[in-house]
């Protein structure tokens, strides 16, 4: 077994992808060194795909480029769900129980994913999420261990239209494998959001370049998620339209005005706009998104006196000022989310609050992959193991090549590959028949031992 996993992670966004390998050792020490972006152009609209081709283009790019710096081959990735159509949808189940046998994991494991079956509107559930249990009409936070009549279960269903999934099944069609499609609001809530927050009251806000998702938790648990169809692109886009600019140049702009959101802006001209007249088309814009993510909480059924913060995160986070403004409309305390405490960057290049969401996939696979499992396949990784026939010291010196190679399998046990070498994949001639004579002498040599005719050890070999 390698002494070290490798995990790669894709997030599929509305402007770019971003992939990255992130190294685990036995400690369970989790590393990042190595994240490749891909830009897109009109291909994923609003966190779906659109145009298949060109994002699996731009997808393999990225495999390609990583198993570059690792000289390897990346056979598995987990990728990021989300996109404009995913969104809660509360429901609850009840089941009768025999009071005599205590409730176990796997009745409870059993009943929830039963609750997912059934669909909803024409939506594809994604992910069921528990959030309140009750045994014989008694809340209860865990229910495993308890006996009980009867229990109740309050959950979440995490839905989005079925062509938010398929097409991305169709982007990884033919490539490395989907190991898991991981729901990316869901992990970077568990991996970046302190237990106090989701008691105490909490929304998570991800301003992205087309979508607003927002997720809400009270008492520990999930209370609501949904995405809004607007995000900073709509910003810049704003005022590409309204001042006649390129959207690269209305980009820079955006980024580059000193606190547009504040009344008293400086008034000096970037790449020959206006800065004034482009902070009129932030505000309003951003007014928008901030006005669209208050009335979620009414959406959610809860009070604004539930909550007791705001953590915002994404690419739209980046604008000056946003967060302030956020805190002054709301009424909440607003902080920036972080990448997860437990991952390590050591490239300060790649340690950007645009990648929180990549970095908390990578998080998250990494905890739910076993040891003996990797992502990754490293070129001419082989397990070294004694081969138990004797030979000479001088067929070992010339013919150091090992087992696994050209045509050769034993019936007995024989020194195995950790990585499988496809038909396609054999070595070059020349090893091969090196591998083949060293063979050959090991198997004369076990034919003196044994002393029997060559055919009858060729068969027993």
């Amino acid at each position: 077994m390698a002494k070290t996993q490798y995990i790669v992670a894709l997030e599929i966004g509305s402007s770019k992808i971003v992939g990255a390998i992130a190294e685990k050792d036995h400690s369970g020490y989790v590393q990042v060194n190595h994240l490749e972006v891909e830009k897109l152009v009109n291909s994923v609209r609003h966190g779906c795909v659109q145009n298949v081709e060109n994002t699996k283009m731009c997808v393999n790019s990225i495999i390609k480029k990583l198993e570059n710096r690792i000289d390897g081959n990346i056979e598995e990735v987990f990728v990021g769900f989300s996109g404009r159509s995913l969104h809660s949808e509360p429901t609850e189940v009840n089941h009768n129980l025999d009071a005599t046998v205590p409730i176990t994991k796997e009745v409870l494991e059993r009943i929830i994913s039963d609750a997912g079956k059934d669909p909803i509107n024409n939506y594809e559930t994604i992910e069921v999420v528990p959030r309140t249990y009750y045994v014989d009409k008694n809340e209860t936070k865990s229910p495993s261990g308890q006996f009980g009549s009867n229990i109740n279960i309050k959950l979440n269903l995490i839905v989005a239209k079925p062509n938010l999934k398929l097409n991305l099944d169709r982007v990884m069609n033919g490539g490395a494998r989907v190991k898991e499609y991981l729901v990316t609001p869901l992990v970077v809530a568990d991996e970046i959001l302190e237990s106090s927050e989701k008691s105490l009251g909490c929304m998570l806000v991800d301003m992205g370049a087309e979508t607003t998702t927002v997720s809400i938790y009270k008492d520990g648990s999930l209370v609501y998620l949904s995405t809004l169809p607007l995000g900073g692109r709509n910003i810049t886009r704003d005022i590409t339209i309204g001042l006649n600019v390129l959207e690269d140049t209305a980009e820079r702009v955006k980024k580059n005005i000193s606190n547009p959101l504040d009344k008293n802006v400086d008034r000096v001209s970037i790449e020959g706009v206006n800065s004034t007249d482009a902070a009129n088309y932030i505000v309003a814009r951003a007014g928008e998104i901030i006005a669209n993510v208050k009335q979620q909480i009414t959406y959610a059924g809860v009070k604004l006196t539930d909550l007791h913060n705001i953590v915002l995160i994404g690419g739209g986070a980046q604008l000056q000022g946003i967060a302030r403004k956020l805190e002054d409309e709301i009424k909440l305390k607003v902080r920036i989310g972080s990448y997860p405490k437990s991952l390590n960057i050591l490239d300060h290049n790649i340690n950007r609050a645009e990648y929180v969401q990549l970095f908390s996939l990578l998080t998250k696979a990494a905890a739910i992959t076993p040891f003996n499992q990797s992502c990754v396949r490293l070129n001419d990784s082989f397990e070294e193991e004694t081969f138990s026939t004797s030979f000479n010291s001088e067929d070992k010196e010339n013919d150091n090549m090992g087992y696994g190679y050209g045509d050769f399998r034993p019936e007995e046990p024989a020194p195995r590959r950790v990585a499988r070498v496809e038909d396609d994949d054999q070595p070059e001639p020349s090893r091969r028949n090196r591998s083949r004579s060293w063979i050959e002498r090991a198997r004369i040599q076990l034919n003196k031992i044994i002393k029997e005719p060559e055919e009858d050890g060729e068969e027993n070999f």
